[in-house]
């Protein structure tokens, strides 16, 4: 067994959010994401309590992570069958997970998903970079469309509103501001580049805003994220900003983006490629996370099939096995480098 990972859970003052009002005993003691015990190491060193302190009072238990699968997707339309089943499954696992939104629906339901479970289930509000404008519509996010376009469905493009985020993002088991970031793979144009600048621009201010890590979706543009992210003060001065998602950028990104505090998940390709253990190699065990990206890209042995959260396992095994290190010791260090980005221990 491993090492228990300490997680302070706490039950929430009363608060007005996204779905109502709640209260201790309207949410039945639910756990909240976002207590911290970590101090701040001198007084330019800011980190990101996942909710104020003001809507925090008894701390009252403690409890054990076995996997942390940092990036899933099990509140999208693949699971619309199975969800719960898929969710408990993982949680007998001993799997603790953040649902990831992508825009308005898939994050109000990510926080929707998160208020069913006691423990163990969190979520991250934000506006995919592929979705700030009409684009590819991919049907196990948000289901089968009637009009097919090309290689998949347009989808609606969506203009960032920040009130409606934060009036999501302040929620207590909202842990992460995303998934945002720059997208280039489907780019035509520079409007659009410039547009996806823009709406992730507006999610790093609501991340600094309420004090969340950020979490980053990248793909063909890490020259021009690494300068955003390198423009920002308070990023610079943080010990923890977020966490750079399915990380495909080279070692020299790598650099950058560890000098400026990100953490880095890795998920299912890394068991069917090596493509990526170069960088597995080089980034810091204390900044490497797991992840799924559930329903996609799921690991050996399943490839092929839908991906979900207890296939987590496979992939810190793998991660330990790339390293060459004991998986009992990599799997709870990923696990407690987990808590710490989200602020749960």
């Amino acid at each position: 067994m491993p090492e228990p990972l300490t997680r302070l859970i706490c039950s929430a003052q009363d608060y007005t959010g996204t779905f109502g009002v709640f209260s201790p005993a309207s949410i039945n003691s639910s756990v909240v994401g976002g207590c911290q015990g970590v101090p701040i190491k001198d007084s330019l060193k800011m980190y990101f309590p996942p909710f104020p302190h003001d809507f925090y009072h008894n701390f009252y238990t403690m409890t054990t992570i076995h996997f942390f699968d940092v990036h899933t997707h099990a509140h999208f339309a693949a699971f619309r069958d199975d969800s719960d089943a898929v969710i408990r499954r993982a949680l007998e696992a001993g799997v603790t997970m953040v649902n990831v939104g992508t825009q308005r629906d898939t994050s109000a339901a990510a926080v929707a998903t998160a208020e069913r479970y006691e423990q163990g289930v969190y979520a991250s509000v934000g506006l995919h970079p592929i979705h700030t404008e009409r684009s590819y519509h991919d049907a196990k996010e948000l289901g089968s469309m009637n009009q097919e376009s090309g290689d998949g469905f347009t989808s609606r493009g969506e203009d960032f509103d920040y009130d409606y985020y934060k009036h999501l993002a302040v929620h207590p088991k909202v842990v992460a501001i995303g998934e945002c970031g720059l997208d280039y793979y489907r780019i035509k144009n520079q409007e659009s580049r410039i547009k996806q600048e823009a709406v992730f621009r507006q999610q790093i201010e609501l991340s600094l805003a309420v004090r969340k890590p950020l979490m980053v979706h990248c793909r063909d543009a890490f020259d021009d994220l690494i300068k955003i992210l390198d423009s920002y003060f308070m990023i610079h001065n943080s010990s923890n900003p977020g966490i750079i998602h399915f990380f495909t950028g080279s070692l020299d990104d790598a650099r950058a983006l560890l000098d400026l505090g990100f953490s880095f998940s890795f998920g299912g390709v890394t068991t069917f490629t090596r493509d990526y253990d170069d960088q597995v190699h080089f980034i810091p065990l204390d900044r490497i996370l797991s992840e799924t990206d559930a329903p996609y890209v799921a690991p050996v042995p399943y490839r092929g099939t839908r991906n979900e959260p207890v296939y987590v396992r496979e992939v810190v095994a793998r991660i330990a096995l790339i390293r060459g290190e004991d998986e009992t010791r990599v799997r709870e260090a990923l696990a407690l480098n987990a808590g710490r980005v989200f602020g749960l221990g």
